[in-house]
C-alpha cells in the first residue's frame, strides 16, 4: 500500500471519528441547556467551580493517553465554555487592556466564549461585579517571587463578594519593542509587580534606561507602539497582540514565576473535595494573642498554608490577619475550627471556601 493510500484511509477514520464527536458534542449541548433551565429556575449560578473541578478530576482518571491531563483540561475546558454560555453568556471582568496576565488567567478559567470586560482598576473589578454589571471578576492575589497584591486583600476588607474560584498562571516576561535594539531603548515601560519580578536582569543589562511604571504589561504596550525608543516588558501575546518585536524573551529572574487569582462573585460553590477556605480576622494587641487564635487549627487537625498581615488604616498599630486553610467550610474540622476561632477575634469574615489550583 503507497503513502498516499495509508493517508486516505486514516483520514477517513479521522472523519467518522469527527462526526461521531460532533454528535456527541452536540447532545452534550443540549443537556447543559436542560440544566440551565433548572438553574434558572432555583436561581442556582450558571458557573460551579466545584463541578467543573470535579469533571476534570474524573477525566483525568479516565485519560489513556497519548494526550496529557494538561492538554485534555485545554480541549474540555472550550467544550465546557461552549456548553456554559448556552445557559448563560456570562461577562467576566478583568484588569485590562487585553493580553494582560489577568486577561491570559480569565481566558484559563472560562475559555474562549464569555464576554471579557477590561477594567482600568482592581477597584473597578469589584465594583463590577458589585453592582451585577458583570458575572464574575478575576483579581490577581499573589505572585511567587513579589507576593500579595495587597490592594486586593485590602478591597475583602469591605466587600460583600466571595472568592469562588482560584487560577493559577506561570507567568514569562518579554521585552517587547516596535523595532528598536535593546542597546537603542531610552526608556522601559511596564506594571510595577512584573518590573519587581525582572529587576536584576534590568539592572544587569539596562542600568541606565529609564522606567515607567504603567497601570498594566498591556498597557506597557502600547506604550512602546506609540514610541519607537521605548521597550514594555509583557508577555508573549502582548507582542502578537499590539505588533511588537521579542527583543528578548523570559527575562524574568526566577525560572519558576507563578501568579495566583481569584475569581471573585455573590457566591462561593460547594464542596470539590480538593478545597481551600480563605478567611480574615482582627485580633485584640495583647501578647500571645495570635497563638491563642490560631491553636484550633492545630487541635482539629486542620493545615494554614498561609498567614500574613495587613495595616487596620483606621486604627495606627491595629492589624488585619488573613489566612488560607486547606478544606471546604462544609468539612466537619474546618467547620468545628472556625466556630472556636469566630468567638475569640474581634472581627471575623470567610472570604470563600473554593477548589483550590494546585
Amino acid at each position: 500500500m503507497n503513502k498516499e493510500k495509508q493517508l486516505e484511509e486514516l483520514r477517513e477514520k479521522i472523519n467518522q471519528i469527527d462526526s461521531q464527536l460532533l454528535k456527541l458534542i452536540s447532545e452534550r449541548a443540549g443537556l447543559v441547556k436542560e440544566i440551565g433551565e433548572i438553574k434558572k429556575k432555583y436561581q442556582i449560578q450558571p458557573y460551579l467551580a466545584n463541578r467543573e473541578r470535579i469533571i476534570y478530576q474524573r477525566l483525568e482518571k479516565l485519560n489513556p493517553g497519548p494526550l496529557s491531563n494538561e492538554k485534555l483540561k485545554v480541549i474540555f475546558g472550550e467544550i465546557i465554555s461552549a456548553c456554559l454560555s448556552l445557559e448563560k453568556p456570562l461577562k467576566i471582568a478583568y484588569l485590562g487592556p487585553e493580553a494582560t496576565f489577568s486577561h491570559q488567567a480569565a481566558l484559563q478559567q472560562f475559555g474562549h466564549s464569555p464576554q471579557f470586560i477590561p477594567v482600568t482598576s482592581i477597584e473597578g473589578i469589584f465594583e463590577e461585579v458589585e453592582k451585577k454589571n458583570c458575572d464574575y471578576g478575576v483579581v490577581p492575589i499573589e505572585n511567587s517571587t513579589e507576593g500579595s497584591i495587597y490592594q486586593t486583600l485590602d478591597r475583602f476588607i469591605a466587600t460583600p463578594l466571595k472568592i469562588c474560584a482560584e487560577i493559577s498562571l506561570e507567568v514569562s516576561l518579554y521585552l517587547l519593542s516596535s523595532g528598536a535594539r535593546m542597546e537603542e531603548l531610552k526608556t522601559i515601560y511596564s506594571h510595577p509587580q512584573a518590573l519587581a519580578q525582572c529587576s536584576r536582569w534590568l539592572a544587569r543589562y539596562l542600568p541606565n534606561v529609564v522606567i515607567r511604571e504603567t497601570s498594566s504589561t498591556a498597557q506597557a504596550a502600547k506604550k512602546a507602539k506609540e514610541d519607537s525608543t521605548a521597550g514594555a516588558i509583557a508577555s508573549k501575546i502582548a507582542a502578537k497582540i499590539y505588533d511588537l518585536k521579542i527583543i528578548k524573551a523570559k527575562i524574568e529572574d526566577q525560572a519558576k514565576n507563578f501568579t495566583r487569582f481569584w475569581v471573585i462573585s455573590h457566591q462561593s460553590p460547594e464542596r470539590s473535595g480538593q478545597d481551600k477556605t480563605s478567611i480574615m480576622f482582627s485580633i485584640k494587641n495583647k501578647a500571645g494573642s495570635l497563638y491563642k487564635v490560631l491553636y484550633p487549627f492545630a487541635h482539629f487537625g486542620v493545615n494554614m498554608t498561609k498567614i500574613e498581615s495587613r495595616p487596620l488604616k483606621e486604627q495606627p498599630w491595629e492589624y488585619f490577619f488573613f489566612a488560607d486553610i486547606e478544606g471546604h467550610i462544609s468539612d466537619d474540622k474546618v467547620k468545628k475550627s472556625l466556630q472556636k476561632i469566630k468567638r475569640m477575634v474581634n472581627f471575623f469574615k470567610v472570604l470563600g471556601s473554593y477548589p483550590r489550583s494546585i
